[in-house]
């Protein structure tokens, strides 16, 4: 029977094939394939046209306290997600990105990818607060958060350039207990 997965409002959704797995340093490829779709662009601060060797010194760099995750979906790589841990007095929190390949969104992924990262945040890393910037715009990732149980803290008005005029974006957090 295929693994089912579930999202804190209670909905189920079966996906079989899909597996979520530590990022490695042979998914550079693959990974920047990601990071060069337009959907999956658009939801970042990437520039079009990302090289491999980017993601390739971006992975040989990931100290022992990264978490950095991928969707594995019958072979293929159809997302990424991680938490950066910050340090000294901000130790307790760390911010958030999750990214899924355009052909494949509504399919439960982002939410299988954010399950395990705010898992490992509340029962392995003892991460108190988790953070992130979502564009305003991009309405199914902040329901995707909420669900998951993010506020909206504020908004950046004309936070970044892009597609040829600024956009805003929301700051999103969610506090462990």
């Amino acid at each position: 029977m295929p693994p089912t997965l579930s999202d804190p409002s209670g909905s189920q959704s079966a996906l079989p094939g899909l597996s979520i797995r530590a990022t490695r340093l042979e998914d550079a490829d693959a990974i920047t394939a990601l990071a060069n779709l337009p959907g999956y662009r658009a939801g970042t601060l990437r520039l079009p046209y990302q090289k491999p060797e980017l993601a390739r010194r971006w992975l040989e760099g990931l100290g022992p306290e990264a978490f950095n995750l991928v969707a594995v979906l019958d072979g293929v790589i159809v997302g990424n997600a991680g938490l950066e841990r910050y340090n000294g007095r901000r130790a307790h929190a760390a911010g958030l990105g999750v990214g899924v390949h355009d052909d494949y969104r509504g399919r439960g992924i982002g939410t299988a990818l954010l399950r395990e990262i705010t898992d490992a945040a509340d029962n392995w890393l003892r991460v108190e607060r988790l953070e992130l910037t979502v564009f305003a715009d991009n309405l199914r990732a902040i329901r995707l958060y909420e669900r998951f149980g993010f506020e909206k803290e504020g908004i950046l008005r004309n936070y970044a350039f892009r597609a040829g005029t600024f956009a805003d974006a929301h700051l999103m957090a969610r506090l462990r207990g």
